[in-house]
């Protein structure tokens, strides 16, 4: 099993159509299309599929040490609205230390334009997981 395969598991972020990409040490990208369902009343695409793309990705990069991690604090900040296309999430570890970890992530739109940040903190439950750390 890869990390890759064990976030093929979490069923809200897969629900929401949102693909892991890629996952490194510390660090991961994931995508998801806007699609009709991921609209709000406004027409554009809800806060909260905006978040799920970003939490997934900050899940899969706290948890390429192989090591369970699990959000204990998150905020996000959105600069623009987008209605249709592709959105990204990367993340990128900026603090690791005995149980707590900060991940950023930043949400662009296919042109690369800033959509929303993402901040999280995670706790480390020290269970091991059921793949290898990501080197």
């Amino acid at each position: 099993m890869t990390v890759k395969d064990f976030f093929r598991n979490d069923r809200f972020a897969v629900g929401a159509d949102i693909e892991l990409l890629e996952v490194g040490n510390g660090t991961a990208r994931a995508r998801m299309r806007i699609q009709d369902k991921h609209l709000n009343g406004g027409g554009v695409c809800q806060g909260g599929a905006i978040f799920t793309l970003a939490d997934l990705a900050f899940a899969a990069a706290v948890n390429s040490h192989a090591r369970l991690v699990l959000g204990i604090s998150s905020n996000i900040q959105f600069y623009r609205a987008e209605s249709s296309g592709y959105l990204y999430a990367d993340a990128r570890e900026t603090y690791k230390g005995g149980k707590l970890s900060g991940i950023e992530v930043s949400v662009t739109n296919e042109a690369g334009d800033l959509v929303a940040s993402f901040n999280g903190m995670g706790y480390n439950k020290g269970t091991e997981l059921p793949f290898e750390p990501v080197k």
